[in-house]
């Protein structure tokens, strides 16, 4: 239980984890990943888990400066060992606390050897516990390829963080790290889970390598890195490497006696929150990163979501009419969603689309209505918009919202 308290609150920094993304069904075993996703729970400073999440061990050889669990601090230090942690994990998973696993670990004596730790561990629990559900492992920067591959064949998704979103300010807080130990595995993993998917197809049987992908993990705030850098990562990482997710982390300052880490009173939440909204549009609105900010606009805007902001710079792109625009433009007004512009497209065959049609679609009119032309705001003459006047007059309708919560 020592152990468990000291490793489980020594993981709670590293927020790259999700759900389920793959199908892993039970047969003689315990357990069952499904595609449609695992059951959550929250932590205490309010960040959605599903999974056991914990380290194997918190001692570490490298003294990175954002890190609490660097070997220059003074902390309680503890580790596992490789039955210890799955025999918790099942009897986590069979109390019903857990659907999955996801581990992470300091690097103990040598990145092979601690990925061979974590290998250990994974591979308990499929082979000898019959263990079917949902593994989310790191891939440890620097580990030898084959142990990479081995913990691929045995983990649902892995992940390798990049942690500062340039090598020269990685190399400044991390002397000891570099891009290339930390690319190498994560171009090792895609190239595995292409090669995995072509073989798939030519061999149903075929072993699969990661089926949920892989993702990373950005520290926000650590360092004096720009929005724009840090989505020009991202879109590099989701069209190159095929991430699945890029997480983004809003730095902890947890060791405020180095004098190479920026004073905060808390930490940026509200940053946090718009990038990922950015990073949301990336993904699924078609948008591409330097359409959301580029060099003469670095910096996402606090008080509105990016998307608005969007708008508000290109106003000759509006309003958009419901009844003539494509899919794609449906999507960039403000208050539409994916669903909502699919839904739009389906049914304008039929008629007209109004303010009624578009409540009952889930769109957010009070942003919307100043975007779009549609039935109730037809005019001979195509409507003007006006930037300044809707960011008054959305800003003055929120009363100030944006306000940011304490973490803890």
């Amino acid at each position: 239980m020592r152990k468990l308290d000291i490793l489980a609150d020594a993981a709670k920094y590293d927020v790259s984890c999700s759900s389920s993304g793959s199908n892993r069904p039970a047969r003689d075993g315990v357990g069952n990943t499904r595609s449609c996703g695992i059951c959550h729970s929250y932590t205490e400073d309010g960040r959605c888990i599903s999974l056991l999440k914990i380290l194997y061990t918190n001692n570490c050889i490298y003294d990175c400066a954002y890190c609490i669990n660097r070997r220059s601090n003074d902390i309680p230090r503890s580790a596992f060992t490789p039955d210890e942690l799955a025999g918790l994990t099942m009897n986590f998973y069979n109390r019903n606390y857990i659907e999955g696993l996801f581990l992470s670990s300091g690097v103990l004596r040598s990145p092979d050897y601690t990925m061979e730790q974590l290998n250990e561990v994974a591979r308990k629990l499929r082979n000898e516990y019959r263990f079917n559900g949902y593994i989310h492992m790191k891939a440890i920067p620097g580990a030898d390829p084959l142990l990479v591959h081995q913990a691929g064949l045995l983990a649902d998704r892995l992940s390798v963080n990049i942690e500062i979103p340039s090598e020269q300010q990685l190399l400044r807080l991390a002397p000891e790290k570099n891009y290339r130990s930390v690319f190498t595995p994560m171009n090792l993993i895609s190239r595995n889970i292409a090669e995995s998917r072509e073989e798939r197809k030519r061999y149903r049987k075929a072993p699969r390598f990661t089926p949920a992908g892989q993702s990373t993990q950005l520290i926000v705030g650590a360092t004096e890195e720009t929005d724009y850098t840090i989505l020009r990562l991202a879109s590099g990482l989701y069209n190159r490497q095929k991430l699945k997710r890029v997480y983004y982390s809003g730095f902890v300052p947890v060791n405020s006696h180095d004098s190479r880490l920026p004073e905060l009173k808390q930490p940026p939440l509200v940053r946090e929150n718009r990038l990922y909204q950015a990073d949301w549009l990336m993904r699924f609105y078609h948008f591409r990163h330097d359409e959301i900010l580029d060099e003469n606009n670095p910096q996402l805007e606090q008080g509105i979501d990016p998307k608005l902001a969007y708008a508000l710079r290109n106003p000759h792109l509006y309003p958009v009419d419901l009844d003539r625009a494509s899919y794609e433009e449906i999507l960039r007004v403000p208050g539409i969603g994916v669903r909502s512009a699919r839904i739009i497209v389906a049914n304008r065959r039929f008629g007209r689309i109004g303010f009624d049609h578009l409540k009952k679609m889930g769109v957010a009119l009070n942003r919307a209505k100043y975007f779009i032309v549609c039935r109730e705001l037809t005019t001979g003459i195509k409507p003007v918009v006006y930037p300044e006047q809707i960011r008054r007059k959305l800003l003055k309708s929120t009363n100030g919202a944006g306000t940011q919560l304490s973490l803890f």
